[in-house]
């Protein structure tokens, strides 16, 4: 006999190569079935099953000589999704499962958006209070509502697309209105992995990756899953990658855990002072040796808090610790050591400060607009670094409040 597990729910989101053939169908109709049994409540998100928007968009765009409207585009691409949640729903309930799918169309669609058509951005107060309206009501009586990822509808009723991750947005929105304990990401992959399996050979699954981590890597350029859809993961509610060969909800993947920063905004990323280490020479980059050397020697004296590189620079930030002076003397003799190494030279007394928050890779101009700002008012950037939808400064230690206040003042003001 199944044992009831009345209390848990939890939202279920099958990628596109999770649906892509009947057989694959079938099987996340069964692990959805199996899971619904043992008395979970589902909410399930759907992609478009297999290539269906591509081709759906390469027809659209061959056939109108690329002169479709961006809102007719999102109606037409719109159809793989909607004909998933059509078929999907149906299979539940043919299995014994109480089942209803949502459409755009329909009266109680629950993901509302603007109307940057292409690119839409969900109204999330509105998205709350349909879902809590509309969906939750079905989740408590044991029916399965099966909506349509990626897809959403401006408030005049027009149909609309979420760009990149649109289904995983679509599945993070579900899971924080509904208060889910979960939410299953179905895809292609055991999880996380150390690296993209089409690059690298044997990579391994992460057992758990925290989502600040993860967006460095989605912003790398790996697509395990997309930086825009990442912010807007509950901060509560952990998300476990699966893999869909399994066919079972309840397997291990990777589980992905906390939540970004829900403004843009800059703090001091270090409480002690900074110093930066300049190795100038010849061709540096092509000796290892002398930045692993200098590197080992921060390390041992001081906090190593970032570093770059050219061809004939290397410049490390580090923490002002007791023994920095020590540290310069120990860089210095590498540098001594070495003929690629010509000179050291040394700034003390700075300070760390990041810049960091949702929406920062799609910020156009950030970098440019804090630089003006600081350079208008006579304050000279001793380091900038950009990592993991981040931006790293170091600025004179003097200037800090001014240099934050600053900052502050110019992520707030409207883009130009």
């Amino acid at each position: 006999m199944v044992k009831a597990n009345c209390c848990k729910k939890i939202v279920v989101k099958f990628g596109g190569s999770s649906l892509a053939d009947h057989e694959r169908l079938s099987k996340a109709v069964t692990a959805v079935v199996n899971e619904a049994e043992r008395g979970t409540r589902i909410a399930v998100v759907v992609s478009a099953m297999g290539k269906t928007t591509d081709v759906l968009m390469s027809t659209a765009k061959n056939t109108s000589n690329g002169k479709l409207e961006k809102r007719e585009l999102d109606d037409i691409l719109s159809m793989g999704e909607r004909t998933s949640v059509r078929i999907f729903s149906a299979a539940l309930r043919t299995n014994g499962v109480k089942s209803r799918y949502f459409d755009p169309l329909d009266d109680d669609w629950p993901i509302i958006t603007d109307a940057a058509f292409s690119n839409a951005n969900p109204l999330l107060s509105e998205c709350k209070h349909r879902i809590t309206e509309c969906v939750l009501p079905l989740v408590e009586q044991g029916v399965v509502p099966v909506i349509a990822g990626f897809v959403g509808r401006t408030s005049d009723g027009k149909v609309t697309t979420l760009g990149r991750g649109g289904s995983d947005t679509t599945a993070f929105i579900l899971a924080e209105a509904l208060n889910a304990d979960e939410v299953v990401l179905v895809t292609d992959a055991d999880g996380i992995m150390t690296g993209d399996p089409k690059v690298v050979a044997s990579p391994r699954r992460l057992p758990e990756i925290n989502v600040n981590t993860l967006v460095g890597l989605a912003d790398s350029g790996a697509k395990f899953i997309h930086a825009k859809a990442l912010k807007y993961k509950p901060r509560d509610i952990n998300v476990r990658v699966i893999n869909h060969a399994h066919g079972d909800l309840t397997k291990e993947g990777t589980i992905i855990t906390g939540g970004l920063a829900t403004e843009l905004g800059v703090n001091i990323a270090y409480p002690s002072p900074i110093a930066e280490i300049t190795v100038l020479g010849n061709r540096l980059s092509e000796n290892p040796l002398i930045v692993s050397e200098i590197v080992d020697k921060a390390k041992a004296h001081a906090t190593l808090l970032g570093m770059s590189m050219n061809t004939n620079s290397a410049i490390l930030y580090v923490s002002e610790e007791k023994d920095i002076d020590a540290l310069f003397n120990e860089a210095h003799k590498t540098v001594l050591n070495h003929a690629e190494a010509l000179a050291m030279a040394v700034k003390k007394d700075l300070a760390f400060l990041k810049i960091s928050g949702v929406g920062l890779e799609e910020t156009h101009g950030i970098i440019g607009k804090i630089s003006e700002t600081l350079r208008v008012n006579s304050i000279n950037i001793s380091g900038i670094l950009t990592i993991a939808s981040s931006i790293l400064l170091f600025i004179d230690s003097n200037q800090k409040e001014n240099t934050l206040q600053l900052i502050r003042n110019a992520l707030r003001s409207p883009q130009t």
